[in-house]
């Protein structure tokens, strides 16, 4: 098990406010941070010396690649809040392994991993966490079978992928993967046709598009990244009565969530 603790201050929430241009709650005057933007903060910092290839820690870290030259991805996760965390005041990350699986795919080798964070404040557990991780091997080139363009609707909302947007989500996040930001490795080392975009950064745009139909207050959201998605194909978004998804601009969907209020 690994702890951080730190004193939450508004400056990473304002980023990701003029990042995706939604709006930040009043936090300098006692409002709660919006539901999974505690992922901007209590991050870990590995040493530059503990980086592997991919821009991945390799040692001293909570999660470590189960065999050299395997591929990390982010495949879902569970959150639950139990209240709001406030900046002005500390809060305490405590993070461990929940449980590792071993399996035979198609592929090679996959290892199942999940994560679990909670987030204490103030004496209380206000975010308890999964992550479900996959590392696989590296393997061929990735292709997409682009179509027609369906536009977005009414009811959807299109965010511009752009290099820039990929590189300050990754800054943001204190995210080295290269997938993220250095074409050349993604496409001549992982084979991917493009920069990949985050799966962190597709979930809380599921998450933000909730919010701006109501908000959502203690909540549970299940949440599944279900192909990648790659910078030229776009994101966009729609959330209606808790089922929230993403699609790329050609229709096809690339993550899903469910979000229900906390019992």
């Amino acid at each position: 098990m690994t702890e951080r603790t730190e004193l939450l201050v508004p400056g990473p929430a304002e980023a990701l406010g003029a990042l995706l241009d939604v709006p930040v709650p009043d936090l300098a005057g006692g409002a709660g941070l919006p539901f999974l933007w505690h992922w901007l903060y209590l991050l870990d910092h590995p040493a530059q010396a503990d980086l592997g290839l991919d821009g991945h820690p390799v040692r001293n870290t909570v999660v470590a690649p189960p065999a050299p030259g395997r591929r990390r991805m982010w495949a879902g996760g569970r959150v639950r809040t139990r209240g709001v965390l406030r900046c002005g005041e500390p809060a305490t990350r405590r993070s461990s392994v929940v449980s590792t699986q071993d399996k035979r795919g198609r592929s090679g080798p996959l290892t199942f991993v999940v994560v679990g964070h909670q987030i204490v404040q103030g004496g209380q557990v206000v975010v308890d966490e999964e992550q479900d991780i996959v590392y696989r091997p590296l393997g061929g080139p990735t292709t997409t079978a682009d179509g027609p363009v369906v536009p977005a609707a009414q009811d959807e909302w299109s965010i511009d992928v752009t290099p820039t947007l990929l590189f300050r989500f990754s800054a943001l996040t204190f995210n080295a993967h290269r997938i993220h930001y250095d074409r050349d490795y993604a496409r001549d080392v992982e084979g991917y046709p493009g920069l990949l975009t985050h799966g962190p950064l597709q979930v809380l745009a599921m998450a933000e598009a909730a919010r701006a139909r109501g908000g959502h207050g203690d909540a549970v959201f299940d949440y599944r990244l279900v192909a990648p998605l790659f910078d030229h194909q776009g994101l966009i978004v729609r959330a209606d009565s808790g089922a929230t998804s993403v699609r790329d601009v050609f229709g096809r969907q690339t993550a899903t969530g469910t979000l229900r209020t906390s019992p």
